[in-house]
């Protein structure tokens, strides 16, 4: 039998803790609660969840601090990670997202739409399990080893931006809309904004550092990765 897919919950408020851990279960997941920071970097030594549901105000160590601490982590970095919290607007999107979310959920939230998007995130990750290497000019990627070099220089990119590097090096010098890179790369867009591709793209450039301007914006179109970056003026 195929074992349940593992969620690691960090919430600090029992009841919601408690449902959500209801919920999953019903939805054929196996979860695991943890209360704050500590509780949860405790559980993180002895388990690797498939996927970390994570609210953004918790006791002591906060949610955006834990997720960009955990995206730091070789051994940690490439398990999905939805951000729960009560913060709507923007802005709070964006700083989650660039913590290191691969999506963020706004409470309050049905069970039915949690689900939803804990199985399109799961999803998503059938993009890294391509075992390949591509090179565009002086940037290399391997899929096999999960590394990122330019000029001969390992570079650190997060597992969202690797998904999308990887995509942009093995169809270079074509332009991608927003809809189709979240179809290709995120394998699922019911649930995710257009906003969400430009946040990943703008963290992806920076950790190419002198390549990110591979990565070019084709207004009113999307993106295209090339290997000839025009100048800039």
């Amino acid at each position: 039998m195929k074992p349940q897919p593992r969620v690691l919950i960090v919430e600090d408020e029992p009841a919601i803790a408690e449902l959500l851990a209801i919920n999953l279960r019903h939805g054929g997941f196996d979860p695991v609660i943890a209360r704050d920071g500590d509780e949860a970097k405790a559980a993180m030594s002895t388990i690797l969840p498939d996927v970390i549901l994570l609210d953004w105000m918790l006791p002591g160590q906060s949610g955006i601090s834990l997720a960009r601490q955990w995206r730091s982590d070789a051994r940690i970095k490439a398990v999905p990670l939805l951000m729960l919290t009560a913060r709507g607007d923007e802005p709070d999107k964006i700083a989650g997202l660039d913590a290191g979310a691969d999506d963020y959920i706004t409470k309050p939230f049905s069970p039915q739409e949690l689900l939803a998007r804990i199985r399109a995130v799961l999803r998503r990750r059938a993009p890294e399990q391509v075992r390949d290497s591509v090179a565009l000019g002086e940037l290399a990627l391997d899929a096999e080893t999960y590394r990122v070099s330019f000029q001969g220089q390992e570079l650190k990119v997060g597992p969202t931006e690797f998904r999308l590097l990887h995509y942009f090096m093995k169809h270079a010098e074509r332009v991608h809309s927003r809809s189709q890179l979240l179809d290709k790369v995120w394998g699922d867009h019911v649930f995710i904004e257009e906003r969400t591709v430009d946040v990943h793209v703008k963290r992806l450039r920076e950790a190419l550092g002198s390549a990110g301007c591979m990565v070019e914006t084709v207004r009113g179109a999307g993106y295209r990765m090339t290997s000839q970056p025009r100048a800039v003026a």
